[in-house]
């Protein structure tokens, strides 16, 4: 199987394909769907790789979130290395639930510290927008699915298991 190391740089060669081919078609990198692609796409490369189902044994995404790190644990307990966090569709939701409710118990705590200080915030609504949203998804999706791809688990991966005789 492939180290971090080369699933990094497998990630960030297509990366820079697409952009190629984006660029080439015409496309502007002002775009704010190009930087949601580009943005979800680096995230789910450094930050959220399938492989944070090792989170207990040090992986170097693990090691990105310095020592909020120490989050990611409780995802490892409930996920067997290669298992259902490494499955083409359901794996990266898992990891996008799981950051979802740290981001919203991260926004609740920073909502109540505002309130008290009589701030108040509101994200733009073009981060909200569906384009923006699909194409962040599309973005993550592609790094997690060039992950898999790395590691030789295809999407027709989990059939082939159901299939064989027992």
């Amino acid at each position: 199987m492939p180290s971090g190391r080369t699933h990094e740089a497998l990630n960030l060669a297509a990366l820079g394909g697409v952009a190629l081919a984006y660029m080439g078609a015409g496309g502007s990198p002002e775009d704010p769907r190009a930087l949601a692609f580009a943005l979800a796409y680096l995230a789910g490369t450094f930050f959220l790789t399938p492989d944070l189902d090792l989170a207990e044994r040090g992986v170097r995404a693990v090691g990105r979130w310095g020592v909020l790190g120490v989050l990611w644990r409780p995802y490892g307990r409930l996920f067997r290395h290669r298992g259902l966090s490494h499955t083409w569709v359901l794996g990266p939701l898992t990891r996008l639930g799981y950051l979802a409710g740290l981001l919203y118990l991260l926004y609740l705590g920073a909502r109540e510290v505002l309130a008290f200080l009589g701030v108040t915030w509101r994200l733009g609504p073009w981060v909200w927008s569906k384009e923006v949203v699909w194409a962040a998804l599309l973005g993550y999706y592609l790094s997690q699915w060039l992950h898999l791809a790395a590691d030789g688990i295809w999407p027709d991966h989990d059939l082939k298991r159901l299939k064989r005789p027992r």
